[in-house]
C-alpha cells in the first residue's frame, strides 16, 4: 500500500502569528526571544559561578515555565558565492580575475569539507489560558443564553487579557536576563515566520540553496 505523506500543516501546531504573538492551535499564546549568547568558557572561574548563581536564582523567580531552545543551521554561502561570480566577470583585470575565481573555489571546497554551523538563541515564553470544557458551557447555558454579539466580546476581551498576562511574563524574562548580562529582544512577525518556516522546512531550505549553487 502507498503511503499519502501529510502536508506541513497538519504537524504544526501553530495557528497564526500576529504582533509578535504565536496563537497555538489548542488556544494557547507564545512569544520568542531572541537572546544574545556569552563566551562562558573565556570567563574567569569567578565569573563563571557569578553567571550560574544568577541564572538560578532567575529561574527561582519565575512562577511559569519557559523554553530554553538552541537552532543550529548551516551557514549557506550560495548568496556570497554568486556575488563573487558576479565581482569576477565585472573585473577588467585578469590577474585580479583569476584571483577572485580561486578565492571562491578556495570558499566553496573549504565550507564542503568543514560545514560552518551558526548557533542562535531563543527563550519560548507561554502563556496558556484556562479552558472552558464543553461540559461546563452546557451548565452555563442552561441558565443564561448569552447574545453572539455579547459572546465574541467577551471572547475579545479575554483574549486581550491574555496577551496582557503574557507580555507581563515577557517583560519579567527580558529584566530577568539582563541582570545575568544577556539581551533579549521579542521576535516580530516577519521573523517568527522565518523561524517557524525553517524549522519545519529544512530540506527546502537546503534544496533551495543547492539550486542557486548550480544556476
Amino acid at each position: 500500500m502507498a503511503q499519502v505523506s501529510l502536508p506541513t500543516q497538519k504537524f504544526v501546531e501553530v495557528k497564526s502569528i500576529k504582533d509578535g504573538v504565536v496563537r497555538l492551535k489548542d488556544g494557547g499564546l507564545r512569544k520568542v526571544l531572541i537572546v544574545g549568547g556569552v563566551n562562558f568558557d573565556l570567563k574567569s572561574e569567578e565569573e563563571q559561578n557569578l553567571i550560574l548563581s544568577s541564572f538560578q536564582n532567575f529561574l527561582n523567580t519565575l512562577d511559569f515555565s519557559i523554553q530554553f531552545f538552541v537552532h543550529s543551521r548551516k551557514i549557506n554561502v550560495t548568496s556570497y558565492l554568486a556575488f563573487l561570480k558576479t565581482r569576477q566577470d565585472e573585473e577588467k583585470n585578469e590577474l585580479l580575475k583569476i584571483q577572485i575565481e580561486e578565492y571562491g573555489e578556495f570558499i566553496r571546497s573549504f565550507v564542503e569539507e568543514n560545514p560552518i554551523i551558526s548557533k542562535t538563541f531563543f527563550t519560548i515564553v507561554p502563556y496558556d489560558p484556562i479552558k472552558i470544557t464543553a461540559q461546563a458551557k452546557g451548565v452555563m447555558g442552561f441558565f443564561k443564553k448569552t447574545p453572539k454579539k455579547e459572546m465574541q466580546e467577551a471572547t475579545e476581551e479575554k483574549d486581550r487579557e491574555s496577551v496582557e498576562q503574557l507580555d507581563r511574563r515577557v517583560e519579567q524574562v527580558v529584566s530577568g536576563l539582563e541582570q545575568i548580562g544577556l539581551r533579549a529582544t521579542v521576535l516580530e512577525d516577519g521573523e517568527l515566520t522565518e523561524l517557524y518556516y525553517n524549522l519545519y522546512n529544512p530540506q527546502l531550505i537546503e534544496k533551495k540553496g543547492l539550486e542557486i549553487a548550480k544556476s
